[in-house]
């Protein structure tokens, strides 16, 4: 269970791995640890009970995502259909209560799950992905990047209210400054505007999270914005580095 805390005085990074005894599913619920997600029709119920990485600081809360409109389709990211991704909740109200640390905030959020028939690293070489809410309830999706054998991938959507994805012209390229790690970064925007990085949550040698301010089909947003690159991932360096961040409890 990955959980992101990124609050001035109670920032937190959790992701243990666990083994196959300490998994459980039904059709509602999802178990990992001490932790789990549980479906109750209208909320996605989120029950967090971890510890952080690299310092073993408490995570515990809950997390509660009411979509506002479930989405209607799912995509092929490659030609063969190998990986999916699904804008499960494209809008949604997002309550989070945590008491370790002791934090509480509400506001709009949005969810969405990737699966496939093969590993990340295998599928793809890097990634471009952003996301923002319009001042029409509905939200504004990219997602780019280039597969391992070489072939480019790339979608600009607006998902409507009503959760139907409508499939826009992409904006123009803009490229953001290089991270710490000098990770390329990469957005779009409406012509002749310059996107801005409000901030950086995320600064790996192979990922990075950014809160972007852009503008999109006439409209000022601030936007949720991922980098990845997977060729950096599967280096024996950053294979190395990864137990500091996600240790294993097998």
């Amino acid at each position: 269970m990955n959980v992101a805390l990124y609050g001035p005085r109670s920032r937190r990074w959790t992701m243990t791995e666990r083994g196959k005894g300490a998994l459980w599913r039904d059709r509602q619920t999802l178990r990992i640890g001490p932790s789990q997600m549980r479906w109750d029709g209208e909320t996605l119920v989120i029950d967090i009970e971890e510890a952080g990485a690299v310092l073993p600081l408490k995570v515990r809360g809950q997390v509660r995502v009411t979509p506002r409109m479930l989405g209607q389709r799912r995509f092929r990211l490659d030609p063969s259909g190998r990986h999916v991704w699904e804008p499960l909740g494209p809008c949604a109200r997002v309550e989070a209560n945590f008491t370790d640390p002791d934090l509480k905030w509400a506001g709009t959020g949005y969810l969405d799950a990737n699966h496939g028939a093969e590993s990340l690293e295998d599928g793809f070489a890097d990634w471009q992905w952003s996301r923002a809410h319009l001042a029409d309830g509905s939200t504004a999706v990219m997602y780019e990047g280039k597969l391992q054998g070489g072939a480019d991938f790339g979608m600009a959507l607006r998902i409507t209210p009503d959760g139907q994805a409508e499939v826009m012209e992409m904006p123009a390229r803009v490229v953001l400054p290089k991270t710490a790690w000098l990770l390329d970064r990469m957005t779009r925007a409406d012509a002749g505007y310059t996107a801005r990085i409000r901030a950086t949550w995320e600064d790996t040698p192979f990922y990075s999270r950014t809160a972007l301010a852009t503008r999109l089909w006439g409209e000022d947003v601030v936007a949720v914005h991922e980098s990845l690159n997977m060729n950096r991932f599967a280096t024996g360096a950053v294979q190395w580095m990864l137990p500091w961040r996600m240790p294993r409890k097998i």
